[in-house]
């Protein structure tokens, strides 16, 4: 009986198409593994491994999550591609080619489903960022990334300022004793040109005062409104990066489909 092989006869490939396919997946392997070296790093120094009860904590998004679930995704696949093109193993090619055709799928049906249920999407990131609010203390990752958000998109809060009453240090009731009650993150603040260090007491009791006194200090647009409004305004890039990235998967798709029928 005959063996069961699984690999391309080496003298029909092609040259330029299994290296450009080694190429581009040893620079994908590579970004994966610095994403996921990031995200195991930062999920070390937090001392994660050491208190896995915190793993169990949904109250707010841990940025760190994100750096390793991609990072690990781009890693495996990325090694399967490299390996597979490189010793012309179609066990290892079928294994890239499925699955980068089913992130695709997924994307497609993502992409979908948010156009078809765009309201209850809006529901959900109202959820999502009141959740991030309620811990912004919690986490210095989540911290940084909503201080971020705020500055990026002139913004404060989910819907406005007054939102930051869900977190316990920043609240206006009475019972509470921090000094940042009834304030915002300084990331709410309005910036001078002319300061040179970041003033992160800017929003001290902030919130105090009335409707038109609170424009001439901080942001009073929600950030709900304003990434809805920067997505309106940059909707050409925004597309066109999508549309690249998924011009990219299929194309290294029918890449490998070619390897399979054609060698």
């Amino acid at each position: 009986m005959s063996r069961k092989h699984h690999h391309f006869k080496g003298a029909e490939v092609s040259c330029c198409v299994k290296y450009f396919l080694f190429g581009f997946n040893i620079l994908f392997w590579l970004l994966g593994a610095a994403f996921l070296g990031i995200g195991l790093w930062a999920w070390a120094e937090k001392g994660v491994l050491s208190n896995l009860s915190s793993i169990t904590d949904l109250g707010g998004f841990d940025p760190v999550w994100l750096f390793i679930v991609v990072g690990g995704v781009m890693f495996i696949l990325g090694f399967a591609g490299c390996i597979g093109a490189l010793r012309e193993n179609t066990l290892l090619l079928k294994f890239f080619s499925v699955f980068l055709g089913l992130i695709f799928f997924l994307e497609l049906t993502a992409g979908i489903l948010a156009f078809v249920f765009k309201d209850w999407i809006k529901d959900q990131l109202n959820f999502f960022i009141n959740n991030n609010v309620k811990a912004y203390r919690d986490d210095i990752d989540l911290q940084n990334l909503i201080d971020f958000a705020q500055e990026y998109w002139s913004c404060c809060g989910a819907h406005g300022p007054d939102d930051w009453n869900l977190n316990i240090y920043f609240n206006c009731t009475e019972l509470n004793p921090s000094r940042e009650r009834c304030g915002v993150p300084f990331s709410c603040c309005l910036k001078d040109p002319a300061e040179d260090v970041i003033n992160t007491q800017c929003g001290y009791d902030v919130r105090l005062q009335v409707e038109l006194e609170r424009q001439r200090f901080i942001y009073t647009k929600g950030c709900v409104g304003q990434f809805e409004k920067w997505l309106q305004d940059n909707l050409i890039i925004v597309a066109g990066i999508f549309v690249g990235i998924a011009l990219l998967q299929v194309s290294l798709c029918l890449l490998t489909l070619f390897f399979f029928f054609f060698f």
